[in-house]
């Protein structure tokens, strides 16, 4: 007898994650994987920070630590400390208990239960995403039962941001329409507003009556500057509008797999609040009950020692440092070969990734020729390469563009 899921095909490998899929099967000695989200260290390692391994030494060392479940909405300590992480200390929306935060399962996580609660609690049901942006956005949303739509961002003349397409698309969004925003660092692109772009894309919102919906994955980890990354979320707040921010420490204390993040809710009031963090514990009870306590055990540990809090500081801005040194070095790679076309978007663009412009044939040939792993769109991590990959891949890109093309 034929199973009853016969009739089931094959899904395709996800594109992102089936990059590495790709990667592992190549037997090839200079094989490169640009294509997952995860910093390596010089050597091509992952990499466990210091202060992270402190932090665990301690949690493991406490005999009165207990594995019992925590309440629905996470670590209480945790979710305070996020909420000041982002909004900053001084915070006035944090003073006047105007915000409800929960931890949940890193930036992903974060993303989906506020989804689920604007799906269930919200009057617009549409969201618009930048165009490009992170591949799993579109799926979070969707799944969730809104409505995606997209707006203009990415310049492919250009490699930079194409802001009148994104001002004249938010403002023919509908009034009270949601708006994604990447917090710093977009993804795939690398490209942000400026501060005063930023300025400009607040007032815009907020007389729209739009909805920002913020997903901060690189807080620190773009600029190596907490503060700085933070400022476009702290721009909305300041202006005591309502927002969403979804954060992740999966980049910035390299808890990937811990799964780390936290959903902060800024309402007009803080009796708005607390009836937005009783309907956020419905969303999450009958989704996964409660999140796990071991990470943001480790974050929180962390955020709240100063030794620990500015021991983080620095590793975190000696990772960002670092890809920031490999693209210069790729600049200079292919400025020195005189690969065709203007490469300086490289080092203009920030954070893990960046937007080469290569097309999906030449990303095919350099996989084929060079065994040079990437999103077909042509995102590669910065993260993945160091002194000794970046003439490689100067190599395959300079090939792809003078005989790929």
């Amino acid at each position: 007898m034929d199973s009853v899921f016969a009739a089931i095909v094959q899904a395709p490998e996800d594109p992102i994650l089936g990059v590495t899929v790709a990667y592992n099967k190549d037997q090839s000695p200079v094989k490169l994987n640009l294509g997952v989200g995860a910093y390596r260290t010089e050597e091509g390692k992952p990499l466990v920070l210091n202060v992270v391994r402190k932090a665990e030494q301690l949690l493991v060392n406490d005999q009165y630590r207990v594995k019992e479940y925590l309440p629905i909405l996470g670590l209480a300590e945790f979710n305070k400390l996020s909420a000041k992480l982002i909004l900053g200390d001084d915070s006035p929306a944090i003073q006047r208990n105007r915000v409800a935060t929960a931890q949940c399962l890193s930036g992903t996580g974060s993303l989906r239960v506020g989804a689920e609660f604007l799906a269930k609690h919200y009057h617009e049901h549409t969201i618009y995403i930048p165009q490009p942006s992170w591949g799993n956005h579109l799926k979070v949303f969707t799944m969730a039962g809104l409505s995606v739509k997209t707006y203009s961002y990415y310049d492919p003349t250009t490699r930079g941001l194409n802001f009148r397409g994104l001002l004249e698309d938010l403002g023919a969004a509908p009034a009270g329409a949601v708006v994604l925003l990447h917090a710093c660092a977009h993804n795939p692109t690398g490209v942000d507003p400026t501060v005063e772009q930023w300025e400009q894309i607040r007032k815009l919102i907020r007389s729209k009556g739009l909805l920002p919906f913020f997903d901060s994955a690189y807080q620190g980890f773009a600029s190596g500057s907490l503060d700085a990354d933070a400022q476009p979320v702290r721009m909305f707040v300041a202006d005591g509008g309502e927002c969403f921010i979804a954060q992740s420490y999966a980049k910035n204390m390299g808890l990937y797999g811990e799964r780390v993040g936290a959903l902060s809710i800024v309402c007009k009031a803080a009796d708005v609040a607390s009836r937005v963090e009783s309907q956020l514990k419905l969303v999450i009870r009958p989704m996964y009950s409660n999140p796990p306590i071991h990470g943001a055990s480790i974050a929180s540990t962390i955020l709240k020692n100063s030794d620990m809090y500015n021991e983080w500081k620095i590793e975190l801005k000696a990772m960002a440092d670092r890809i920031i040194s490999m693209r210069k070095q790729l600049f200079d790679a292919l400025t020195a070969k005189g690969t065709p076309g203007d490469w300086s978007h490289i080092i203009k663009q920030i954070g893990m990734f960046t937007f080469t412009g290569l097309n999906g044939d030449q990303v095919a040939f350099m996989t084929k020729e060079y065994h040079i792993y990437m999103t077909s769109d042509g995102r590669i991590s910065m993260a993945g390469l160091s002194s000794g990959t970046v003439p490689h891949l100067a190599d395959a890109i300079h090939a792809a563009v003078t005989r790929a093309s």
